[in-house]
């Protein structure tokens, strides 16, 4: 190979380095370095079996099946490197019927489509982007890897072959400016022009192709992409040169063409590794999942891929291992961290009956765990598709630069034309180095990055806090909030009840049986009195009686039917909506309850009162001083409950100053919610997402929290995965750093702009310098999106300026 050469390179002998590259080979080298790259990173083909992808059997494991017949995947697709190419798939895709949604992440190359199955098939969406040029398969973590490498080594070889081009084609380029001095031959120049010739050609073809083949592409589909200025730029930098070499000029250009190819793909290259750094949050989720597991069975213990678990199996968890799915403790008991889920770096205990998330990590026993959910379905894979979701969405302003960026290649264009002419006054020369360097500085990529970075990783640094933001628009939303609405139960309380009390109103009934007879019913129901009740049961070992006719009045309580009886459970406007009142006595028992945040469950049974349940919930730490925090903010404060005005005001008079709205059902907090937008308020509505969906859904952004295992990750914008209450301010502060990045990013992509293409333009500028700016801008870009890991730290409690706080840092963001 060329490497066998012995090159003796030296200004006085630039004849015989000419010689030594004919008698190299280039030729035989360029063959063999396309022989290689055609092995390694074969061309992006239609797969020829896509009709597998429409098999139930195959979906499984790729598609989330949705209500109402659609279908949602994440596809690896190749070739993506602009705004312009997002442009492209998203407008082609949007044209199929029974696409309902389709949105490219440009950090990680990937693409959420949303499909009905009656209409199109998954196959059909693959052909469709090949039919673009870009080739797509259903996404897994073995085939991203697989294509980050391919796309890596493809980079690599080109840029190393342009470099191999450049350090060559510079050594003619040597002896031409020497030769400008002492007088050179025509003949010798002549010779010169054709050995660069003899260098560019496959350069451009090889190194170049990339460009070329986009700029193609898009010219036969009527699409201005952002590869059409630089194969404009170096395919008539080529031409001329190759026009003034047959007809014995004395400028060629040749080393301008290769050169500034080698530095455009070293800032892709750069660009690509960037981009995986700063959008690198998903990579480590997916990390947390152990690739196989210890299955018990009769035979003793197995070592399985977590692929041929199911649900019912049993595994063993050794200390320090994964948990390979989600499910429950069966035997042992331990410490699991659940810090890479929750944000929370405090040790989690699990006992027997205990539910667990695959990814966590067994600190001190052994566990035997029941599979309960595995592959797409666990707790973890959810949270990465929420992650990779978020990363890939698109906030409003994003939304505007996409529809700019054809109308930004097209006046490339022209400023480049208009240059051309300008210049060509003077000579064709300087005309053809001012357009060529108008076309490659002005490229807009940075513009194009300036928004999906800053989303991807604020997402990426929320998830790792535990704080999970389903798109890039509720993260623009949040940095406008001015008003907060906070529910009571769950969310500024515990919502962790304790039973204090149980007893007969009439003292026909002992204490025991009033419970007994409230579990029955209440077990059935997720709520945290629902839960309190059957916790309480189960601690003093009592038995379930079975339960029909069960129904839940939302905002109310419940009802069933236990051993023939008709029972009500429930606050007294259930009592009421039943036809039964309290008398003076019981009003003084709920007034004692509730002047202490207590809560006064009733017991009717056959529409008699027959009993009730004191159960008592206490303030979360911090709560008030997030309040507080808020209103420093210049932050309104709210709190909806349906509980009396009497609880609420017990609350009210432990947090501070807050507008209190008591005794709402669920579509009641939803009218209060729209009576302050109304009003003019950026409202941020933060609940438990159990019986606060009305209010979520009409919030401008609204906030569920949960405890990891149990909550919905489809209730709200944001998701905690743990239940801190300080984790609302270190949404607000990440929606705002968002923003302030995203407009500092848009800056500075116009400023670079607005500084270099007049520079172009006035011919002060040379094309290589326009290839290395051109990179340097999207890193720049790049780089100050990574820096929101650093600006957006999370502190407890944090303040949504974060220029507050108050201890020390609980988990590095």
């Amino acid at each position: 190979m060329v490497a066998d050469t012995e090159y003796a390179f030296c200004c006085s002998g630039c004849l015989n380095v000419c010689q030594a590259i004919h008698d190299a080979g280039l030729d035989d080298f360029y063959a063999r370095v396309q022989q290689r790259e055609a092995e390694l990173t074969p061309p992006p083909d239609m797969p020829a079996d896509m009709d597998q992808y429409d098999l139930h059997e195959v979906q499984q494991d790729m598609v989330l099946q949705h209500a109402n017949g659609r279908r949602e995947a994440l596809l690896l697709v190749e070739g993506i490197h602009c705004a312009a190419c997002i442009w492209l798939i998203e407008k082609g895709l949007k044209a199929l019927p029974g696409i309902e949604f389709a949105e490219v992440n440009l950090a990680r190359q990937r693409l959420r489509v949303v499909w009905k199955a009656g209409q199109v098939q998954l196959s059909a969406i693959v052909q469709r982007l090949a039919a673009l040029g870009y080739a797509a398969l259903p996404y897994n973590q073995e085939a991203a890897e697989g294509q980050q490498k391919r796309q890596n080594r493809s980079l690599l070889f080109r840029m190393g072959f342009a470099a191999f081009g450049a350090m060559n084609i510079m050594w003619i380029s040597i002896a031409l400016y020497a030769g400008a001095f002492s007088s050179i031959s025509a003949e010798y120049r002549n010779f010169f022009h054709w050995v660069s010739f003899a260098i560019a050609t496959p350069v451009l073809v090889y190194s170049g192709g990339p460009f070329l083949s986009s700029a193609w592409r898009g010219l036969m589909r009527l699409r201005l992409s952002m590869d059409l200025p630089i194969a404009i730029g170096a395919s008539v930098t080529f031409a001329y040169s190759l026009w003034q070499t047959i007809n014995h000029g004395e400028h060629v250009y040749f080393d301008t063409v290769v050169t500034f190819l080698f530095v455009i793909l070293l800032g892709r290259y750069l660009e690509a590794l960037a981009r995986r750094n700063a959008s690198s949050a998903s990579l480590r989720l997916m990390e947390l999942q152990p690739r196989m597991a210890t299955l018990l069975t009769v035979d003793g213990e197995q070592r399985v891929a977590i692929r041929k678990l199911v649900a019912g199996d049993r595994v063993l968890v050794r200390a320090g291992d994964k948990l390979p799915a989600d499910g429950e403790v069966m035997e042992g008991e331990s410490h699991l961290d659940e810090s890479m889920l929750t944000g929370e770096s405090m040790p989690v205990h699990k006992k027997t009956g205990d539910a667990v998330a695959a990814g966590t990590v067994n600190l001190d026993a052994p566990l035997v765990v029941v599979v309960r959910q595995v592959g797409g379905g666990t707790m973890l894979a959810r949270i990465i598709h929420l992650v990779e979701a978020a990363q890939g969405s698109k906030a409003r302003v994003q939304r505007l630069a996409d529809r700019i960026v054809p109308w930004f290649v097209a006046a490339t264009l022209g400023l480049a034309a208009l240059t051309f002419v300008y210049w060509l006054r003077q000579d064709v020369d300087t005309a053809l180095l001012a357009a060529a360097a108008v076309l490659i500085i002005t490229c807009p990529c940075a513009l194009g990055l300036a928004t999906p970075m800053a989303i991807a990783v604020s997402s990426g640094v929320g998830a790792r806090a535990g704080v999970l933001v389903r798109n890039g628009e509720a993260l623009e939303r949040l940095s406008e909030i001015d008003h907060v609405v906070f529910d009571k139960t769950g969310t500024l309380t515990e919502g962790r009840m304790r039973v204090i009390e149980c007893a007969s109103v009439f003292g026909d009934m002992g204490s025991d049986e009033v419970l007994q007879l409230a579990a029955a019913i209440e077990r059935h129901f997720p709520h945290p009195l629902s839960r309190a009740i059957t916790d309480e049961a189960e601690r003093r070992k009592l038995e379930f009686l079975p339960a029909t006719a069960l129904q839940s009045v939302p905002g109310m309580g419940v009802r069933g039917d236990v051993q023939g009886k008709s029972l009500c459970l429930g606050n007294a406007r259930l009592l009421v909506e039943n036809g039964i009142s309290l008398t003076a006595d019981q009003l003084r028992v709920r007034q004692r309850i509730e002047a202490d945040m207590g809560i006064c469950v009733w017991l009717a049974v056959d529409g008699q009162l027959s009993g009730f349940i004191h159960l008592q919930d206490k303030l979360r730490d911090g709560a008030a001083e997030v309040v507080a925090i808020l209103h420093r903010e210049g932050i309104g404060v709210s709190l909806l409950t349906g509980d009396s005005e009497q609880a609420a005001a017990c609350v009210q008079q432990k947090l501070g100053d807050m507008q209190v709205v008591a005794g709402v059902l669920p579509e009641e907090k939803a009218q209060a919610v729209m009576q302050l937008r109304e009003q003019g308020k950026k409202v941020l509505m933060v609940g438990d997402g159990v019986n606060d969906a009305p209010a979520l859904a009409v919030a401008d952004v609204s906030i569920a929290m949960g405890s990891g295992a149990d909550v919905s990750l489809e209730s709200a914008d944001v998701v905690l995965m743990s239940s801190d209450i300080d984790k609302v301010l270190y949404a607000l502060m990440l929606g705002r750093q968002t923003l302030k990045t995203v407009r500092q990013n848009l800056g500075l992509s116009l400023a670079y702009n607005l500084l270099l293409v007049p520079l172009a333009m006035a011919a002060l500028v040379t094309p290589v310098f326009a290839a290395i700016a051109m990179p340097v801008s999207s890193l720049l870009v790049i780089g100050n999106a990574v820096l929101i890991r650093r600006r957006c730290r999370y502190v407890a409690p944090v303040s949504c300026s974060a220029g507050q706080k108050r201890s020390q840092h609980k988990k590095d963001a």
